[in-house]
C-alpha cells in the first residue's frame, strides 16, 4: 500500500522560511517523478514545482520561482520543498505527489493528477 506524508507545515511571517518535507513507501521512491502543488480556499489547484526521478531535472511555477527549492533524497524515500521569502499569497494547503509516467508526459498542470498523492500540510503566511 502506498503511502505519501507531507510535514514541515506552519504559520511563518512574511519574508521567512519553511522547508516542507514528503516521505513516500509502498513504492520504489527512485522510480518516481515527484511535485508539489497547493491549494488556496476559493482558488484552483496550482502546481508549484516538479522534480524527476533522479533529481537532475526541475520545473516551477513562475509564481515561486527563484524562492522556493524542490529537491529529493532517493536514499531516504524524501522530497523537499525549500520555501523561503516566503508571502502572504504562498498561504495554502501543500501537497505531495508521485508519479511513474514518463518525465515528457509531465507537467506543472498535470501534479494534481499524479498517480498517488498525499493528505497535504498547510501553510500560512502571515503579512
Amino acid at each position: 500500500q502506498v503511502q505519501v506524508v507531507e510535514s514541515g507545515g506552519g504559520l511563518e511571517q512574511a519574508g521567512g522560511s519553511l522547508r516542507l518535507s514528503c516521505t513516500a513507501s509502498g513504492l520504489t521512491f527512485g522510480d518516481y517523478n515527484m511535485g508539489w502543488f497547493r491549494q488556496a480556499p476559493g482558488k484552483e489547484r496550482e502546481g508549484v514545482a516538479c522534480i524527476n526521478w533522479s533529481g537532475r531535472t526541475t520545473v516551477y511555477a513562475d509564481s515561486v520561482k527563484g524562492r522556493f527549492t524542490i529537491s529529493r533524497d532517493n536514499a531516504k524515500n524524501t522530497l523537499y520543498l525549500q520555501m523561503n521569502s516566503l508571502k502572504p499569497e504562498d498561504t495554502a494547503m501543500y501537497y505531495c505527489a508521485a508519479d511513474r509516467r514518463s518525465w515528457r508526459i509531465l507537467d506543472l498542470k498535470s501534479i494534481p493528477d499524479f498517480a498517488y498523492g498525499g493528505q497535504g500540510t498547510q501553510v500560512t503566511v502571515s503579512s
